[in-house]
């Protein structure tokens, strides 16, 4: 599972999750999670709490990668 705060899509997670599928694909026990930030825009300062990950996604995708074990 990886987790930052930057965009979804072309972000530093991004690539992380591709040098993992490139290299450790038929090593890995679940596929690799994301949970980032929206492919949007980063919003006003009081709007911001709403882009990153949250605690419940961040939770929410780890009991979807464990589901895997």
């Amino acid at each position: 599972m990886i987790v930052h705060e930057a965009a979804l899509s072309g972000g530093f997670g991004a690539e992380i999750a591709a040098i993992l599928a490139e290299h450790c694909l038929f090593g890995l026990l679940a596929p690799v999670r994301r949970v980032a930030g929206y492919d949007t825009v980063m919003p006003l300062a009081q709007l911001e709490r709403h882009y990153m990950p949250s605690r419940e996604r961040i939770l929410e995708a780890a009991r979807e990668v464990l589901r895997y074990t």
